[in-house]
């Protein structure tokens, strides 16, 4: 049996280094795979009873891959079970076969300053190059054995899908549309951490209520991650973010600063409405958000997740892991890319 987790570990490294490679650019993967990676591994041992004493330093740059730290920052990480592993890699494939097929939906160039796969490939091979990523993060996932984690993460992917839904439409009712963007929010990206969280705890401990503050933690700062990311379509240049900026107006979409602007210029609600898709609506509702405090109010928000955040994991014993985790949400806050 451990020979077969062995092997099939084996075979998960090799698509995931192959992917990194060929359809994300040499070197680290997509920076949020590798970080919700590094977030899976610290929080199975986080909520493993009696975890192996060897400890590993992990620099935290290496493994968080687009999310920027400095250098000199590096977290503990002891040892996992093999199947805890394996969740973080099928994590990182599901993620990366959702990035593959959203930059075919949105017909997108490039993603961390590379070409995109449909750039590269076109669209038909970028389709079936993320159905192969998918399927081979579902067989590593049937490999497990596990019906619940099976059952946690398969939610993942119908999220994923339900979320994407929820992106093609829009609330006309302005009392609706924050509500609409946070779940759009949560299928789209939190949904993935938190139920990862949750498979890595439910493997490593029984106890429901640890279950429970896996998922929220992985929740809250899923949130947080994604409402920063989209400050960060207004606040940083394209050779930081990799990708150009404003892209989310681009694509007709209004985010949490964009919907906190309106409230101070409400004439941005038709320009909402119509997708931003008249002349001129792109760069006017750009910057309606820099003069108002959309900006301002989407960051605070995220400082609430992950306040949130940090209040749900403080509920379990310390340890470097869990400090580890603390000093995460932190992390999700003051990056630039």
């Amino acid at each position: 049996m451990r020979t077969l987790e062995r092997n099939s570990l084996c075979r998960q490294q090799s698509l995931r280094k192959w992917l990194s490679t060929t359809l994300m650019g040499k070197g680290r993967p997509c920076g949020r795979s590798s970080w919700c990676s590094w977030l899976v591994h610290a929080t199975s041992i986080t909520m493993t009873p009696d975890p192996m004493s060897r400890f590993h330093k992990v620099i935290a740059e290496d493994l968080i891959g687009g999310v920027s730290v400095k250098k000199h920052c590096f977290l503990l990480i002891r040892d996992v079970q093999a199947s805890q592993r394996a969740i973080a890699l099928i994590a990182e494939m599901i993620h990366t076969a959702s990035l593959v097929h959203d930059d075919v939906i949105d017909d997108a160039s490039s993603r961390r300053g590379k070409h995109t796969v449909n750039k590269i490939w076109g669209e038909k091979k970028a389709v079936l190059a993320g159905d192969l990523i998918l399927s081979a993060a579902s067989v590593a996932l049937a490999r497990i054995g596990n019906t619940t984690v099976i059952s946690i993460l398969t939610q993942v992917i119908e999220d994923l899908v339900r979320g994407e839904f929820l992106q093609l439409g829009s609330k006309e009712n302005e009392n609706e549309r924050f509500a609409h963007y946070l779940e759009k929010t949560f299928k789209k990206t939190a949904s993935l951490i938190a139920n990862s969280c949750k498979a890595v705890s439910v493997l490593g401990c029984p106890d429901p209520v640890v279950h429970e503050i896996a998922y929220q933690y992985g929740k809250n700062v899923g949130i947080a991650f994604q409402l920063i990311d989209d400050v960060l379509d207004f606040t940083s240049c394209s050779d930081q973010m990799g990708k150009p900026t404003s892209a989310d107006l681009k694509l007709g979409l209004a985010t949490g600063p964009v919907l906190f602007a309106c409230q101070q210029f409400p004439e941005m609600n038709a320009m909402i409405m119509r997708r931003f898709s008249l002349p001129g609506d792109v760069d006017r509702a750009r910057q309606y958000v820099l003069q108002s405090d959309g900006v301002q109010q989407t960051t605070y928000l995220a400082q609430q997740y992950c306040h949130e955040a940090v209040r749900e994991i403080s509920k379990l014993r310390p340890s470097p892991e869990r400090d580890a985790l603390i000093q995460l949400s932190e992390i999700v806050l003051t990056r630039d890319k």
